[in-house]
């Protein structure tokens, strides 16, 4: 059975998945949006709140894969929007109607999870722009609250509006970076592959959710690699147009020097050998030895006194008191991964919510580079803590978030070099230096990095 809303053709699949086909069926004569007779008192027909929630997932998780995405969206907009905007008192509730008798969380977690099948199947699609839209529709809403509507419509109102201002909103907003210049983005966002991170992980999250912020997470980092890659090559070319590609960091030019510091440790002494040294040689010890071990590993080879000597006291303070009653038990991966993340959180957050004081401490001395190769060798390591690590990131992005961007700069400097770094080592991009042959710059020494050109290639096995 078909009817007409707003001289567009619906079905009224909705309604039937609801069992409520047979109700009322004058309504299916009526063209406008109170003809919806889908969205009746659910409570009354006897069907619980929960049960409803899963035929509106059902209902837009059959239409989005069936349906065209701009007669998706403006189903979605007349369930969840539009049904709100008459000042007719006795206007239908819309979907709202599910809700009576229920609580402001239960309409907040169905919305969420409704946005997210939406997102889901649209990126699969690469139907981009009507994510855009979607996200559009929030903000392009104006709240009202008029005396000529029942006390319930003005509250589903509130509850409305309360998302579009809500932590939520602010998460289903990082579905839209890819479309926004990075010039007008609030400085936070140009790091939305942590906070995308963080919102994969979180439990209370709709799989939905967590499934469509883990994959474009992936694509941001994927998109930044691929971008310093290759603003690298052709940077270093003369023949080429340097404006093709941009810089995908905001250090400028000197983003290739900083490149060629961290690349200019291989061989023997890089730091993936030192790492696989040292897991070889800590293999046999016992929890305690291994936190010697650890300590000794972490400050090998940084050449900052004033780094080294405030990270030895702070670590050592903190790992020797952490786990005593495991410091016999021998070193096992489940135990790395432990320590790991401990010294993870002394260095970047200990409680999850803000910076830790030597994290503050540690780059107060103006040398963030040293704190990023400290990580990386965390990472190198215990490959798992780079999730932990990130997560750490995404908390002091998200502490920092109310600040202005140049109170933030020491610890902006510090993410980009992250970046950075993690992209040349912990990635699927191999970077290595090549000394170039000329006879101005025979004469100079071999550590003139000046004299030598970046070059990447693809590894044969991604560590991830």
């Amino acid at each position: 059975m078909l009817l007409f809303v707003k001289d567009k053709l619906v079905t009224t699949a909705f309604r039937r998945l609801l069992g409520l086909e047979n109700h009322n069926m004058i309504v299916d004569r009526l063209p406008s949006i109170q003809g919806k007779k889908h969205l009746l008192d659910l409570n009354d027909r006897g069907l619980d709140v929960q049960a409803a929630q899963e035929k509106v997932y059902s209902f837009f998780l059959e239409i989005v894969q069936t349906q065209e995405p701009e007669d998706v969206l403006q189903e979605f907009k007349d369930l969840f929007i539009n049904c709100l905007d008459s000042a007719n008192p006795n206007s239908e509730l819309g979907i709202y109607q599910i809700f009576v008798g229920s609580n402001e969380p239960e309409f907040r977690n169905t919305l969420k999870r409704t946005c997210y099948i939406l997102i889901n199947n649209w990126e699969n699609r690469r139907k981009y722009k009507y994510i855009q839209k979607l996200i559009d529709s929030f903000a392009e809403y104006k709240p009202k609250n008029s005396s000529s509507c029942s006390r319930k419509i003005n509250i589903f109102r509130a509850w409305l509006n309360n998302f579009i201002n809500s932590k939520d909103c602010q998460e289903l907003n990082l579905f839209a970076i890819r479309h926004e210049e990075k010039s007008k983005l609030h400085w936070t966002k140009r790091y939305s592959s942590y906070l995308l991170l963080a919102q994969s992980t979180d439990k209370n999250n709709p799989k939905e959710q967590q499934q469509a912020a883990k994959r474009l997470s992936k694509q941001l980092k994927d998109k930044f690699k691929f971008e310093l890659a290759m603003y690298i090559a052709r940077s270093q070319s003369a023949a080429s147009n340097v404006n093709r590609y941009r810089n995908p960091s905001i250090l400028g030019d000197e983003v290739l020097r900083l490149i060629k510091v961290i690349v200019v440790r291989k061989g023997v002494f890089s730091y993936e050998n030192i790492a696989n040294i040292f897991v070889k040689q800590t293999r046999s010890q016992n929890l305690h030895e291994f936190k010697h071990s650890l300590l000794k590993y972490l400050i090998y080879s940084v050449n900052h006194q004033g780094f080294t000597e405030t990270l030895e006291q702070q670590l050592s303070h903190k790992l020797f008191r952490w786990k005593t009653d495991y410091d016999g038990v021998k070193i096992d991966k489940n135990l790395l991964l432990r320590a790991c993340n401990k010294i993870i959180d002394c260095l970047i957050s200990e409680n999850g919510k803000e910076p830790s004081q030597l994290f503050i401490l540690l780059l107060s001395k103006g040398n963030p580079l040293t704190l990023v190769i400290t990580l990386l060798k965390i990472v190198l390591i215990s490959k798992y803590s780079r999730r932990h690590l990130e997560m750490r990131i995404a908390n002091i992005i998200n502490y920092y978030e109310n600040f202005q961007e140049e109170e933030c700069d020491w610890v902006i400097n510090f993410i980009e070099i992250f970046n950075i770094t993690f992209a040349i080592y912990a990635e699927n991009v191999e970077y290595n230096l090549i000394k170039m042959k000329d006879k101005s710059t025979q004469n100079q020494e071999k550590t003139n990095l000046d004299t030598y050109r970046i070059f990447s290639q693809l590894k044969l096995h991604s560590k991830e």
